[in-house]
């Protein structure tokens, strides 16, 4: 790191752009001295990118970038998962969502008391660990709205003309083109067909839903999940075990609306802090500075924001505040009973003369002007206050300011072109840091004129006309933000009719099977394999379920069966009526199928009988030694190498009482090649005359 120092010559012209920020601001602040009263929808977490996953703006479905760890997913962005891709978001603290290969997800909703989701094409798992009283948390597809009516685990699965919700945990709302139901723990409901007008409700194989929800756990806490949940009723014993927010510490002094909470312990420590109480301190290098390790996207309707490349940064660089103690940077968050609001970058901008911007930490007590950018980049703000940020904390913190060339911020930081001011220097007392970076002309041109963020993704043109071009249904009609006041039309939302809430979905029973069905469901084991591995992502084995399950469809008698692309194989159930009892002994079934196939195999134990036979005891006979030419020495050998000669002689005696052991061969026999003597008494070992016996 490099020392910029400020010449005399130099303040003078920092004074000048003080003046000329100054004036910018008051006109801002005259062309919006409304503050409006509406308040920001929140922006969910991307908190996890496998493969390729691309990202875009509902007004400008043409342009995909390349999403990244702990970029903002707000109001009217789109998210696709490619090909062998994965995505997890998080939308605050204790609801996530973690999305397949060849999935789109939309974010329609994002208040603190509803969330909103369009997913188009593929499979997502929700894992909704709060939901607020009277709060709403649903998800739109083309063929019907699922509303959570509880917390729990769900997965909805939309392909190949339906929609698919299963129910690990919870209790879910489905409200069809044509009606609405419930789902109960353990259920699985398909919206078949294009009207949606018919249902499937049936009972989860508990194999597979262990697989779902163990396959889950493995990829949202890979730090500490130990695979419990492959057993389905270990997690409906204690579907809690593995939940942050009654085991992690950082619960206890941040609130969860803030997403990222789950991720503070590992990488960090707690801290009494005087003055400031606990406190957050991540394990960091010495000279480490916050806002120093990421780069800049300009998201809107935030303007620039930071993205940290750290694994654990995303609330304490959008929420809270930063302070400088005992020569260590800590982060003192929110408190547990407050409703933060977020921010795009909680610093601010300082403007230098020669074409470089910096930017400060806010500290404890440093004010900050919530706000939004109209589609011209023009500022509407939320709260009072002045934009010139004056007397800030941290100020005169040694390398708290980090500076750069304009025109390297809209790339990566790199540590080699970062320099820190001296807060000692004259002329830095002189420079107006700013509170809203689109008050800067180089900042404000770089935005109008450019976008900033990560390199462009290819998506093909057909998926990308899909996406754009399929509609979804919701239940509840969206509330538009004043940035977003066409969101229905831009992300096509279609509101349910109100008759169709008001009316029973047509549900078909799948509890009773027949023997054929039941013949069918034992076929698609197979079937149930390779789709735990297209559930992973393979595109290979995805084709071959596909196949798998066309030929499946020709067994059934009624319309064509829906069966999940990821797993389930059902049981049956009832819409409203979940608790009976009967799927059960269908279940219990094939395992008393099984015993049979052990005793089956301890048949080959009895063979063990006939080897200790000591069907070397035949060999004695005096036929065989003549017949080798070596039978003395022979002789010799067994009387010293067996002292059992006296029992040998009785062994005649067995061999007679070896005579029904004959009749083991032939039960193995009966088993393999029926009515062939020689093969049985070659294997059994049980001597060479027992052969002629017949």
């Amino acid at each position: 790191m490099k020392t910029i120092k400020l010449w005399p010559h130099a303040a003078v012209t920092a004074i000048l752009v003080a003046v000329v920020a100054g004036a910018g601001v008051w006109l801002y602040q005259r062309h919006s001295q409304n503050v409006e009263a509406a308040a920001l929808p929140d922006a969910a977490r991307i908190q996890r990118v496998d493969g390729q996953v691309a990202l875009t703006d509902a007004s400008n479905t043409n342009d995909w970038r390349a999403a990244g760890m702990n970029e903002p997913f707000s109001v009217g962005d789109r998210i696709y998962t490619r090909d062998n891709s994965h995505a997890s978001l998080a939308f605050n603290s204790r609801n996530y969502a973690a999305l397949n290969p060849n999935t789109a997800l939309d974010a329609i909703v994002l208040t603190d008391d509803r969330t909103q989701l369009a997913l188009r094409d593929g499979a997502a798992m929700f894992d909704v660990g709060y939901l607020p009283s009277g709060g709403l948390y649903e998800v739109g597809t083309p063929y019907g709205a699922v509303d959570f009516n509880q917390p729990g685990l769900y997965y909805v699965d939309v392909s190949r003309g339906n929609a698919m919700i299963s129910v690990l945990n919870g209790l879910a709302q489905v409200v069809g083109l044509a009606g609405s139901g419930q789902i109960s723990k353990g259920e699985m409901l398909t919206l078949v067909a294009t009207t949606a007008g018919q249902a499937l409700l049936s009972r989860m194989d508990g194999r597979d839903a262990g697989y779902l929800v163990d396959d889950y756990y493995r990829y949202q806490y890979p730090n500490y999940y130990d695979g419990r949940y492959v057993s389905y009723d270990t997690y409906l014993a204690d579907p809690y075990y593995f939940d942050p927010y009654r085991n992690d510490v950082s619960y206890r002094y941040v609130t969860s609306v803030a997403p990222g909470i789950n991720d503070l312990s590992y990488y960090g420590d707690w801290q009494n802090v005087s003055n400031y109480g606990y406190c957050w301190s991540p394990r960091v290098d010495a000279g480490w500075t916050p806002y120093s390790e990421g780069y800049w996207l300009n998201d809107y309707p935030y303007g620039p924001t930071w993205v940290s490349s750290e694994p654990w940064g995303y609330a304490p660089y959008h929420y809270g505040r930063w302070a400088f103690v005992n020569d260590r940077w800590y982060w003192i968050p929110d408190s547990v009973n407050t409703t933060p609001i977020y921010s795009p970058a909680l610093v601010a901008f300082v403007p230098f003369s020669d074409n470089q911007i910096g930017w400060v930490p806010l500290g404890p007590g440093d004010p900050d002007v919530s706000r939004y950018y109209d589609q011209n980049w023009q500022p509407h703000y939320l709260t009072r206050g002045d934009v010139i940020a004056a007397n800030l904390v941290n100020w005169s913190v040694p390398n708290a300011i980090n500076v750069i060339p304009v025109d390297n911020f809209d790339r990566p930081i790199d540590a080699r072109f970062v320099r820190h001011v001296n807060p000692n220097t004259v002329a830095i007392a002189q420079v107006r840091p700013t509170l809203d970076p689109l008050l800067l002309t180089p900042l404000r041109n770089a935005v109008v004129h450019s976008a900033w963020g990560r390199g462009k993704i290819d998506v093909p043109p057909g998926i990308a006309k899909k996406l754009q071009e399929t509609p979804v249904v919701v239940g509840t009609t969206p509330v538009a933000p004043p940035f977003r006041k066409d969101l229905d039309r831009s992300l096509h939302v279609e509101r349910i009719e109100e008759r169709a809430k008001n009316q029973k979905l047509n549900v078909r029973d799948e509890r009773n099977t027949s023997t054929q069905q039941v013949e069918a469901n034992r076929g698609n084991q197979q079937s149930n394999a390779v789709s735990r591995e297209a559930f992973r992502g393979s595109r290979v084995t995805g084709r071959e379920f596909r196949q798998q399950e066309q030929q499946q469809r020709t067994v059934e008698r009624a319309q064509p069966r829906i069966e999940p692309r990821a797993v389930p194989r059902v049981e049956g159930g009832r819409v409203g009526n979940p608790v009976r009892e009967r799927p059960q002994p269908e279940f219990k079934g094939p395992p008393v199928r099984e015993a049979p196939r052990p005793q089956i195999q301890r048949g080959p134990p009895v063979r063990e009988a006939p080897r200790p036979q000591i069907q070397r005891g035949p060999p004695v006979r005096e036929a065989p030694r003549p017949q080798i030419q070596r039978g003395p020495p022979v002789q010799e050998a067994p009387r010293p190498q067996i002292q059992r000669g006296p029992p040998v002689r009785e062994a005649p005696r067995p061999q007679i009482q070896r005579g029904p052991p004959a009749a083991a061969p032939a039960k193995q026999e009966n088993k393999q090649p029926p009515g062939q003597p020689k093969p049985g008494g070659g294997g059994g070992g049980g001597g060479k005359g027992k052969p002629k016996k017949p």
